[in-house]
C-alpha cells in the first residue's frame, strides 16, 4: 500500500522508488503484489506518468487510512517513542523561514526521529490535519472555530511590512503602495487576504504588476527594483543578503499568526507538542537575531 500510494502521489515508478529508497523494479513487484490480492488493476501508465486507475482512486483514501492506523498503533504501544513518520505539513513561507531551525531544535530530542514535510498552503494543510493525514501543520490561525478536540497553539506573530529596495528606506509605506508599482501577495492565501484588507482599510489603490504566492520569489522580484511589496515580516534564511528594506507600517499594524494545528489525543500529540516547543525556540532565536 505504501508503494501505491507513493506511485499515485509522485505519478513515477522511478521517484517513489527514490522517496521510499527502493528500486523501480521493486516498486513495480509490490503493486503487482497488491493487485494480484484485491484481484484489480490499481495503476496505469498515461504518458510519461504513472496514475490510479478508477479502482485505484476508489481505495486511495482508504490505503491512506490503512497506513496512518498502522503507523498510529505502534506510536501507541511505544508511549509515542518516535517510530515511523512525524507527518508534518508546512505553509510555503515556513519553509525558508521558521521550519530549519524548529527542525533542529527538535532533533536535538529526537535524533533518530523521521519527519515527512508535506508544503502547501495554510488553507489545505488544515484540511488535511483534521481529517489526520497529517500529525500537525504550521498554519496561519485559522479565522473560524477549530473542531473539538484539536488544538492550534501560537508559534510567532508577524506583522505587514512594506518591502522595498534599501534605496526607498526613508519612504512612507503607505506613499510607496500608492505610487511604485506593486507585487501583491496571493488573495488566495490567508496572509495575502489580510494584506488585501489592509489596503482596502486604507484606501490604497496601488497600481499592481503581478501576483504571486511565495514570499521568498516577492522579496527576490523586489531586491531586482521591479516593485515593492506588502507582506508579513518573515525571517527566511538569505533575506539579508538581498539588501531589502523592511518598512514597518503605522501602529498597530495587522500581524499574520503562525501556529501548530495538531489533534490533541492522536498517537502523536506528545510529539507535536514536543515539535512546538522547538518551534517557538527557533521564533524566539529569530526575534533575537
Amino acid at each position: 500500500m505504501q508503494s501505491f500510494i507513493a506511485v499515485v502521489e509522485c505519478g513515477s515508478m522511478a521517484e517513489a522508488a527514490r522517496r521510499l529508497n527502493l528500486t523501480p523494479a521493486a516498486i513495480a513487484a509490490r503493486i503487482r503484489g497488491l493487485e494480484k490480492e484485491l484481484g484489480v488493476p490499481l495503476i496505469q501508465r498515461v504518458g510519461r506518468t504513472v496514475k490510479a486507475t478508477e479502482p485505484g482512486l476508489k481505495i486511495l483514501d482508504r490505503a491512506h487510512a490503512v497506513l496512518r492506523d498502522v503507523r498510529d498503533l505502534r506510536a501507541t504501544a511505544l508511549n509515542d517513542a518516535p517510530v515511523g513518520e512525524f507527518r508534518l505539513g508546512a505553509s510555503m513561507s515556513t519553509l525558508t523561514g521558521l521550519l530549519p531551525a524548529a527542525l533542529d531544535y527538535l532533533y536535538d530530542t529526537y535524533p533518530k526521529l523521521s519527519v515527512f514535510v508535506e508544503p502547501g498552503t495554510s488553507s489545505d494543510l488544515y484540511h488535511k490535519a483534521v481529517t489526520q493525514n497529517l500529525d500537525a501543520a504550521i498554519i496561519v490561525e485559522p479565522q473560524f472555530v477549530i473542531p473539538k478536540g484539536y488544538d492550534w497553539q501560537l508559534i510567532t506573530a508577524e506583522p505587514l511590512i512594506v518591502l522595498a529596495p534599501t534605496s526607498m528606506a526613508d519612504c512612507h509605506p503607505h506613499e510607496l503602495m500608492k505610487t511604485k508599482p506593486f507585487l501583491r501577495y496571493d488573495r488566495s492565501v490567508w496572509g495575502g487576504r489580510m494584506a488585501d484588507r489592509y489596503l482596502q482599510h486604507h484606501n490604497i489603490h496601488p497600481h499592481e504588476r503581478l501576483e504571486v504566492d511565495g514570499l521568498m520569489a516577492i522579496a527576490r522580484l523586489v531586491a531586482r527594483g521591479l516593485g515593492v511589496s506588502l507582506v508579513p515580516d518573515w525571517s527566511p534564511d538569505g533575506l539579508d543578503d538581498l539588501r531589502l528594506s523592511r518598512i514597518p507600517l503605522p501602529r498597530p499594524a495587522p500581524t499574520r499568526r503562525i501556529g501548530l494545528l495538531w489533534a490533541e489525543y492522536a498517537p502523536h500529540a506528545k510529539l507535536a507538542h514536543t515539535f512546538l516547543q522547538a518551534a517557538r525556540r527557533a521564533a524566539a532565536h529569530n526575534v533575537d537575531n
